[in-house]
């Protein structure tokens, strides 16, 4: 097998940036809940545990530092379409505010192009940035459609969200296998029969 090299071809590299300040900060609220529930935080698993939760808590809701409606207003172009766009099992991960447990699941995405369509890739990035903070699924639900109605001004907008919370799972009730699905419509998508053909579309395997 011959192998090639590439000269002076840029690679890509990614970087992930934390608020030096904030790190530590966290991080030693992060040392102290470990030592409150009676952890040796200087043994050699968690010694660098505080530090990684501090950053993954910034990851993990970094949304608060995006602005969706700049996403979408990035990437909107003018275009004579005007049928159904549906953007189907969009990976969403989240933190439920209420214990700071994830739940996860799938965001099925629609709107009707009033004389503006949007690159596809934003309507994942807009789910991502809604739901990189601390949430309510009912909430997330409705701040996607609205940021999309409001910023693309369509004939309607259609979300669905299917997902499992850990606050339900691995505590509380601790139903493994219960799902939680939540929807929000505008426009078009108030009549029942254009409802019904973005549900229908949604549960089907056209792809």
């Amino acid at each position: 097998m011959q192998n090639i090299t590439v000269n002076n071809m840029k690679k890509y590299n990614k970087i992930d940036e934390y608020d030096l300040e904030l790190t530590e900060k966290l991080a030693h609220q992060y040392k102290n809940v470990l030592l409150d529930l009676g952890e040796d935080t200087e043994r050699e698993g968690l010694q660098k545990t505080p530090e990684r939760a501090s950053k993954a808590m910034q990851f993990l809701t970094h949304g608060y530092d995006l602005n969706p409606s700049e996403i979408l207003r990035s990437a909107m172009f003018a275009e004579d379409y005007s049928q159904m766009v549906i953007v189907k099992d969009i990976e969403i991960y989240s933190l439920c505010e209420h214990h700071i447990l994830p739940f996860f699941g799938k965001a099925h995405v629609a709107y009707i192009p009033d004389g503006q369509i949007v690159g596809l890739s934003k309507i994942p990035r807009i789910c991502d940035a809604f739901a990189r903070r601390l949430q309510v699924q009912e909430r997330l639900t409705v701040e996607i459609r609205d940021c999309i109605q409001e910023t693309l001004n369509p004939c309607g907008v259609a979300v669905v969200i299917e997902a499992s919370h850990m606050c339900m799972q691995m505590r509380g009730v601790q139903k493994q296998n219960s799902v939680t699905t939540t929807s929000a419509f505008t426009g078009e998508f108030l009549k029942d029969k254009t409802r019904a053909e973005f549900l229908n579309l949604i549960r089907s395997n056209l792809h």
